[in-house]
């Protein structure tokens, strides 16, 4: 078939009906798939891909990714679910970024470097990425940033220090995302971002602070085209809220030429992008809701990658001929709050007979089927610091019947909330009310929607309730600091221990790793005693891939960056 040409009618035809029998009708397909003959985008990508039942069929420059959904906004300041976060990631460019490495167990995939380094200048790996340079001063409280001249943005403006001081003077007004940034680094006033020259720029903090340099890394600390927004500001669109839902001004490597919700998102490659080309010129980012749909579709050769698949599912295609599932360690973990200001969970040894009388290996076994770790402290592994030496629980129905006999409560009743949305959740709530009988502990199983699951958590209404959450910096006094300090808005636990705190707070104002590190080590030390969770499991990131893409780098937001992918 001539690479221009659009498929034939009968050819069309047969490739439709193989999608309808994935659950899709016709209509749905044709402006989900993006069919070449009627105009799509693979059409519009002026290569065939390799034909043949089962075999790759998209564009070798196009990237098709079979995703849960699209974008519900491109606004970083107000959304972070995973298709948001994916976006903000093609679109827009940080600060500076950490330097990879192989991962040491999956050696085709690359990972952030995380490690403290004694021959780096502040300790962590990171390189330039809109900055050219940086510094700090010796006291800890200011970071200068030094920009690259020429970077273009997607609208055609120059990168300069206004645009870094726009972007936080927003944050400082909107006060959601940022404003926990904000509150990290005890910035209290836009003064603290100044313009020091046309392309440098300075953040000061009242005191030391750790997280000073490796926060410039986040994916949500993205940089602004002030040029543009101030227009649409101007135009009264205040901060250009409204405009950054549907549409984006920045510096990344893509920009959108399409957003259909419910359908699918196109990023193109921008040709006057300052860094290295991304190999693939398009991502086509269809809206495939239901699992095995996604899973049909990369095992038939309609889709490159499909993301946030089951472990079930990821299991079978590990046995599909042309199809690669890449797993590696990250940062998510899934847990259950146990409501601290509760009866009968304001009671340590209640908490610590709830860990005694969970089935962490068969859960492990049955639910994710290889592709999840045992969580047993309350940070990432391969963050600095972290450890499980401390953990003290393992599936032990008589040691916790004898916890909840001291504690003189015996059996009691109480409800687990779960997210509808989550199969795993729920599979793992019923072989833990099996062993919760076994105790006297009667669970009534309470299944949220999950569309207002959130809104479960945050009110810290439920006596339990499953969280999944990943700190997206690696420094230990960020990631304890959301889940245990006590002025944590993320501590839906409602966990206080005064000392915890302040060991938190302590390791934040100090740069010397050897004097942070029994801070918090002492700090886990402490909360995996006291359990505030049921802790349960580290799930491994996994994608499934046709065996001719490569080129995943995994990173600690668990966002996944297509402009690091390749095709052989």
């Amino acid at each position: 078939m001539n690479p221009q040409a659009p498929r034939d009618f009968p050819e069309l035809m047969e490739y439709l009906h193989k999608v309808e029998q994935l659950g899709f009708s016709r209509r749905r397909f044709l402006g989900m798939a993006g069919a070449t003959a009627v105009g799509g985008v693979l059409a519009a990508c002026g290569e065939e891909g390799a034909g043949g039942e089962g075999a790759a069929k998209t564009p070798s420059n196009t990237l098709v990714v079979a995703a849960p959904g699209t974008p519900s906004t491109l606004d970083s300041e107000f959304d972070v679910n995973i298709q948001t976060t994916d976006a903000i990631g093609m679109l827009y460019d940080s600060l500076i970024k950490f330097k990879t490495i192989p991962d040491p167990e999956k050696q085709n995939v690359l990972r952030e470097d995380l490690s403290i380094h004694e021959d780096e200048p502040y300790g962590w790996a990171v390189e330039g990425k809109l900055a050219e340079s940086w510094e700090l001063s010796p006291d800890g409280r200011k970071a200068t940033f030094t920009l690259k001249r020429g970077v273009k943005s997607n609208w055609g403006n120059e990168l300069t220090a206004k645009d870094v001081k726009w972007t936080w003077d927003r944050k400082f007004v909107q006060k959601a995302v940022g404003g926990f940034f904000l509150g990290v680094l005890g910035m209290e006033d836009p003064d603290a971002v100044k313009i020091e020259g046309d392309y440098a720029i300075s953040f000061t903090t009242p005191q030391p602070n750790a997280v000073l340099l490796t926060m410039m890394v986040n994916l949500y600390n993205p940089i602004y085209d002030a040029t543009k927004l101030q227009e649409i500001h101007d135009g009264g669109d205040e901060w250009a809220v409204e405009f950054l839902k549907n549409q984006h001004a920045g510096f990344g490597p893509y920009t959108l030429t399409e957003l259909t919700r419910g359908s699918q998102a196109v990023f193109e490659a921008r040709d006057d992008y300052y860094g290295e080309t991304p190999s693939m010129k398009r991502i086509v980012y269809k809206d495939v809701p239901n699992s095995p749909q996604r899973v049909a579709l990369v095992q038939g050769g309609d889709a490159d990658v499909a993301q946030y698949l089951r472990p079930r599912e990821l299991t079978q295609l590990e046995r599909v001929d042309g199809v690669r599932v890449d797993a590696v360690q990250g940062t998510q973990q899934t847990w259950i709050e146990l409501n601290a200001k509760m009866e009968p969970f304001d009671d340590v040894r209640v908490r610590q007979a709830m860990n005694y009388a969970f089935p962490f290996q068969e859960v492990l076994d049955t639910v994710y089927f290889g592709y999840g770790r045992p969580l047993q402290t309350g940070i990432p592994t391969i963050y600095p610091f972290a450890t499980e030496e401390y953990f003290p629980y393992e599936t032990d129905l008589d040691k916790a019947k004898a916890l909840l006999e001291e504690a003189g409560v015996g059996g009691f009743s109480s409800t687990l909330g779960y997210n509808a949305g989550v199969p795993e959740q729920e599979e793992i709530s019923t072989l833990y009310q099996t062993n919760l009988r076994e105790i006297g502990v009667n669970i009534q199983l309470n299944k949220l929607p999950a569309g207002t699951f959130f809104d479960f958590v945050s009110k810290r209404s439920e006596p339990m309730i499953f969280y999944t959450d990943a700190p997206w910096n690696p420094d230990p006094g960020y990631a304890n600091y959301l889940y245990f300090h006590k002025d944590s808005f993320i501590n839906y636990s409602n966990y206080v221990n005064e000392e915890v705190s302040r060991l938190i707070t302590d390791g934040l104002a100090l740069l010397d790793p050897e004097a942070r590190e029994p801070m918090y080590k002492e700090a886990q030390q402490i909360y995996v005693n006291e359990a505030p969770w049921v802790f349960i499991v580290r799930p491994d990131p996994a994608l499934a891939l046709r065996d001719n893409v490569s080129g995943w780098i995994y990173y600690t937001s668990n966002n996944v960056r297509f402009q690091d992918f390749k095709k052989s």
